[in-house]
């Protein structure tokens, strides 16, 4: 599975299958929810968002794929909205058919994004920041 999330409303957006034409797909669906816009999509490294043909149209789109590091994926927010997925639409389930399965997977989203916030950044606001002082880095 694929899948985006809005940072400005909360909401996910998903495709079935990890291809780059399930991309490509899914990139469309975000450029016309944002027309004019430059947007900035973080991806980890898995081959299909590499393939040259995603490629060419980000840069005939005014789309910016943000590759994190190897072994980061951890650090896309994304990642702990897919583990709420398969916390509560899979965990302990034993689906008869992948028609079942899809069904309560798109299920779970349609409820998450009729429930979606914004995604903040509280680090900003955290009192912490004011407890710990960061030297200035060396030249």
């Amino acid at each position: 599975m694929l899948a985006a999330r809005d940072l400005a409303t909360g909401e996910i957006y998903y495709r079935k299958r990890k291809r780059q034409r399930g991309l490509l797909g899914l990139l469309t669906t975000l450029r016309a929810r944002w027309p004019g816009e430059k947007l900035y999509v973080v991806m980890d490294n898995f081959s299909p968002h590499k393939h040259p043909n995603v490629r060419a149209w980000a840069a005939d789109n005014q789309v910016e794929l943000v590759f994190l590091p190897t072994y980061g994926s951890w650090l896309n927010w994304i990642e702990s909205e897919l583990a709420a997925l398969r916390y509560f639409a899979l965990n302990g389930t034993d689906h008869r058919t992948h028609d079942e399965q899809n069904a309560a997977i798109s299920a779970y989203i349609r409820r998450r994004s009729a429930r979606a916030e914004p995604k903040t950044n509280s680090a900003t606001d955290s009192p912490i920041r004011t407890w710990i002082h960061y030297p200035a880095m060396a030249a």
